[in-house]
């Protein structure tokens, strides 16, 4: 009954969905392109597989896939890779990628009514499905279990908040989980609330963000845009989400005021949705900042030292660049009730990590990575610079979390492996 409530609210919300599509596209192009496959229409796309599937909704669960995709392509080079998401920029750094690899195919994902999860199944009809993360769609799942596609919740979590919002369905959440051919945990607590479900078949097999490989390309750059700040401390702020940026920008000004006659340090700032990046530059030109914008800097003529204020991360795809070019990484959506984001990314380089009190998204990770010593958490955005400053101020310290950020990153690596081998039944079946 709650299914078929479901897919009746679904019928009713359809036309607002893609109203909405519009409607952002007033700020993202993206969202009104390839709209027919929304709808289970893929026109021209090639069917034949065998496909092996991952869905990986946006960014981050893409950027995290992609351990995952390169093990499935070289264990099993007959198949092709069919890559869904649900927003235009998991598409494009998708693109980014893989875009030069000839077996994958990118597409959307269409939306949670039946006879179109139906029309996916049909046109593409996958060997098996891996699904990112947090990424469960009811009549997604139960599509695939009618249409004899084993379907893997990959890289799994599930936060005590998200929990306790699913265990308020019941049996109807147990049902719906059911339908997995198998749940890839990232940590035993994320196993432990699965299982609390009545979810069956669940393994941990790590984080797979572990896994994942600074470009050393980007590193490159970002070690070239360090050296353009000359001796200044530059601290990043990744990730920022609404309502972020102004608190970072009051207790950073605070923070410059206080440096004196010492070079005054750099904010290299990096809201998390790119629609936000001309709104974001606007706001801190208003509080009075100098901002270069990183769309605009010629890294290979860039003028140095850089004397902004605040470098604006307004590219994707080039985290690692920035992290690489930070003393020290603040992770957003942190210092509001948002979760987190995460950390491991900057970890990898070895740059140390500063934390907000909200980061029940990433919990296991961050207090893991507080533990081994490549993490501060702080209460707000006024203490969040305090620490950065006395840790810049502090080269012993600063190399030590340093030495411990590597660490921390390496220690946990392997979940690709453990999750291909998890995978295996269904793959090689």
């Amino acid at each position: 009954m709650l299914r078929l409530l479901y897919s009746m609210l679904w019928v009713v919300v359809l036309p607002l969905a893609l109203l909405r599509l519009a409607w952002r596209a007033r700020k993202e192009p993206g969202y009104v392109q390839h709209v027919g496959e929304r709808l289970g229409v893929y026109g021209s796309l090639p069917r034949k597989g065998p496909w092996l599937w991952v869905h990986a909704v946006s960014v981050g669960e893409t950027r995290a896939a992609q351990p995952l995709i390169d093990a499935l392509l070289g264990a099993y080079p007959h198949h092709r890779l069919l890559l869904t998401h649900m927003t235009p920029t998991g598409r494009q750094t998708g693109a980014q990628l893989f875009g030069k690899e000839p077996r994958i195919l990118q597409c959307y994902l269409p939306y949670d009514l039946p006879w179109l999860v139906g029309r996916f199944m049909r046109y593409f009809r996958p060997q098996a499905g891996m699904l990112m993360e947090t990424e469960v769609w009811p009549n997604l799942v139960r599509g695939a279990r009618k249409a004899g596609v084993p379907l893997y919740l990959v890289n799994a979590r599930l936060s005590p908040r998200s929990f306790r919002r699913t265990a308020r369905f019941g049996r109807a959440a147990a049902v719906m989980y059911g339908d997995f051919a198998g749940v890839l945990a990232q940590t035993a607590g994320d196993a432990d609330r699965f299982q609390a479900l009545g979810v069956p078949a669940v393994q941990i097999t790590g984080n797979l963000k572990f896994d994942m490989q600074p470009a050393p390309a980007g590193v490159a750059l970002g070690e070239q845009l360090r050296k353009a700040f000359g001796t200044r401390a530059v601290l990043a702020a990744a990730s920022t989400r609404e309502g972020e940026e102004p608190m970072l920008l009051d207790a950073f000004s605070r923070w410059q005021s206080l440096a004196g006659d010492v070079p005054r340090p750099a904010l290299l700032l990096i809201p998390r949705h790119p629609q936000r990046f001309d709104e974001v530059a606007a706001m801190a030109a208003r509080a009075g900042f100098s901002v270069e914008r990183r769309s605009a800097l010629d890294l290979n003529a860039v003028q140095s030292p850089l004397t902004a204020d605040i470098v604006l991360g307004d590219s994707m795809g080039e985290m690692a660049m920035y992290f690489a070019a930070s003393d020290l990484a603040f992770i957003g959506g942190s210092l509001l009730p948002l979760g987190g984001q995460n950390l491991i990314e900057a970890c990898a380089v070895g740059t140390p990590v500063l934390v907000g009190p909200h980061t029940y998204n990433f919990a296991q990770a961050t207090e893991d990575a507080i533990a081994a010593g490549a993490c501060l958490r702080v209460d707000n955005a006024d203490a969040l610079m305090r620490t950065a400053a006395s840790v810049l101020a502090d080269p012993a310290r600063l190399a030590d979390m340093r030495a411990h950020a590597h660490t921390f990153a390496g220690l946990h690596r392997g979940a690709t492996v453990r999750t291909l081998a998890a995978l295996a039944p269904a793959l090689e079946g």
